[in-house]
């Protein structure tokens, strides 16, 4: 059986996923993790800074804005990304880890870009 990456631990600025720790913001696969993941804009959100989810077939993007939710998603972009038929979830990072590990335990093909501090 494939091992698949379970968030075990977040708090503000670190996440833990199958025992390892990590301290920058990440997009996460069920199966891989792209580290040190950074947007052009700070804290918004844009298409070109998921180029990564063209490699990856997934059904559903979860968003972690931040332990306060600072990231800010764009309506367009959701648009964009369900139009493509990828559904989204937005919520600050403590919710959206609860969501990623739950669409995981369901089997759903499911990516996860979360903003680790504010």
């Amino acid at each position: 059986m494939t091992k698949v990456n379970i968030i075990e631990k977040y708090r503000f600025g670190k996440m833990v996923i199958n025992g390892h720790s990590y301290t920058s913001d990440l997009i996460i696969f069920t199966d891989s993790i792209e580290t040190n993941w950074r947007r052009k804009k700070g804290h918004a959100l844009h298409l070109d800074d998921l180029k990564i989810l063209k490699e990856k077939e997934i059904e559903t993007l979860v968003v972690g804005t931040g332990m306060f939710g600072l990231v800010q998603v764009p309506e367009e972009l959701i648009k964009k990304l369900e139009t493509k038929e990828i559904s989204i979830s937005v919520e600050k990072s403590t919710q959206a880890v609860k969501k990623f590990n739950e669409l995981v335990k369901k089997g759903v093909k499911v990516a996860g870009a979360f903003h680790l501090n504010c």
